[in-house]
């Protein structure tokens, strides 16, 4: 749980280097204790870590120029977007500068025609879709918070509507990115496919910023569906609602989203959001297309649904009703921490093979219930994808490290079900500890040839991902 001892390879920042910052940005550079600080803290359980000093940037080159003197003067660098991230991503485990992007927030193109648009990393994707309003298009990709798009990528971030319309990975086409030398490469193209080279796109997806720093962004937009249904199904059991998701994927439905509360989740959120939801397991489903073919999906699904035993469907049809259906879902982190006033919540996922689900939803519950934490479950079940948010008492040492403990098991028993110890929320310095036993000795070796290779020094956002 504790995040590692900072390293003496990486001294406080010289005044040398110090001189050259102020020199170059100004006010814009900051050795504030309080803009530290925030720049030190996520949304994780970790405690914080607060980089030695933060500079707010306005454009690619603006990156460059840090990543130069950085580079220079030995300083490590970590990007920092909106601070949503989940696994300390944002801590200066080795001191350093923080490399703020939230100012880089134009969107700069945006070509209907070819359902893409570029933007800067710090543009967030509620920003982003409200500039695609009058388009008639949409970017799908809703991990909930109001995440920067650039930490979206750099975290190969999923969400809600991945079932249908993928993570990250599929929906990032090009890439502006400042290396750890400060030298400025683009990846990828607009064109839907090449062949032509290593896919550097990809490499930078989900590198958590220890490769570079993303900086510009295309991706790929999709047409607003011609109709949108929402329901909300409660089930008398965890087992039936998830065998009602397995049934539902597994014969091929195009379902948009498939969300699965357990009723601990659903008392909080019921608490939180004032709605009045039957507390029990519940799946939240959203339906895109035509009239017909919407309407054909929610009949299926409702039928399945009844073969397991789910209750009556509940509709949301109506703009207003859907995104308050859905933004209590979204709440679901801050409703579960609501459950013990003074709490920090401790958000861990794992993501299986869909046939495993059950299973490894099964064994999870029941190692919960054996240790007492107050752990709702969440997730994106549609894709094998869900997540336990353990609502802590922060001063509580052995608390703390029940669950970790427990975050440990969960990601070990997916694993053994040949799936993954994070499915969205990343590495960070949370889930290091389980790489060498997902992808084995020879991958991560490469990783680490990788990582020697385009950051030598280790300066970018050094501590994460490689155990």
């Amino acid at each position: 749980m504790n995040a590692p001892e900072r390293s003496p390879d990486h001294p406080p920042l010289s005044d040398t280097f110090i001189a050259a910052m102020s020199a170059r940005f100004g006010s814009r550079f900051s050795q504030s204790e309080a803009v530290r600080l925030s720049h030190g803290t996520d949304e994780s359980a970790h405690p914080p870590q607060p980089p030695d000093a933060v500079v707010f940037v306005e454009s690619t080159e603006e990156v460059a120029a840090v990543a130069t003197l950085c580079h220079a003067h030995r300083v490590p660098m970590i990007a920092y977007g909106a601070g949503t991230s989940l696994e300390g991503h944002l801590l200066a485990v080795n001191g350093g500068i923080s490399i703020d992007l939230s100012a880089m927030n134009r969107v700069l193109a945006v070509r209907a025609g070819d359902l893409d648009a570029t933007v800067e990393a710090g543009v967030t994707r509620k920003q982003l879709n409200t500039a695609l309003r009058d388009t008639g298009l949409f970017f799908p990709i809703d991990p909930g918070a109001d995440a920067s798009l650039g930490g979206m990528t750099a975290t190969r971030a999923s969400g809600t509507n991945a079932v249908r319309y993928g993570t990250m990975r599929e929906n990032v086409m090009a890439l502006t990115v400042v290396l750890a030398d400060g030298r400025i490469i683009k990846t990828g193209s607009r064109a839907r496919k090449s062949a032509a080279g290593y896919d550097l796109t990809r490499l930078f997806v989900g590198s958590e910023g220890t490769l570079g720093i993303v900086t510009e962004i295309t991706l790929r937009l999709y047409p607003i569906p011609e109709a949108i249904s929402s329901a909300v199904c409660a089930f008398p059991d965890i087992a039936a609602a998830v065998n009602t998701v397995i049934q539902t994927i597994q014969l091929g439905v195009p379902i948009a989203r498939i969300e699965l509360l357990d009723a601990l989740a659903l008392q909080a959120i019921n608490s939180y959001s004032n709605t009045t939801l039957r507390e029990a397991p519940t799946l939240f489903f959203e339906f895109h297309g035509s009239p017909a073919g919407v309407d054909e999906q929610a009949r299926t699904v409702q039928e399945i649904a009844r073969e397991h035993g789910g209750l009556d469907f509940e509709w949301a049809t109506r703009a207003e009703d859907r995104s308050r259906l859905w933004q209590a879902r979204h709440d679901a982190y801050f409703a579960c921490i609501r459950l013990r006033p003074g709490s920090r919540g401790q958000s861990t996922d794992a993501c299986v093979p869909i046939s495993r689900l059950a299973d490894c939803i099964a064994e999870t519950l029941e190692d919960r219930a054996t240790s007492g934490l107050i752990a709702p479950l969440v997730g994106h079940v549609g894709d094998g994808n869900f997540h336990l948010i353990a609502v802590l008492d922060p001063d509580n040492a052995a608390e703390l490290e029940q669950a970790h403990n427990f975050a440990a098991r969960l990601a070990q028993r997916a694993i053994r079900m040949e799936g993954s110890c994070t499915g969205e929320h990343g590495v960070g310095i949370g889930k290091r500890g389980y790489l060498i036993a997902e992808h084995g000795e020879g991958a991560i070796d490469v990783m680490r040839s990788l990582k020697q290779a385009l950051d030598p020094l280790n300066l970018m956002n050094p501590g994460k991902i490689l155990p």
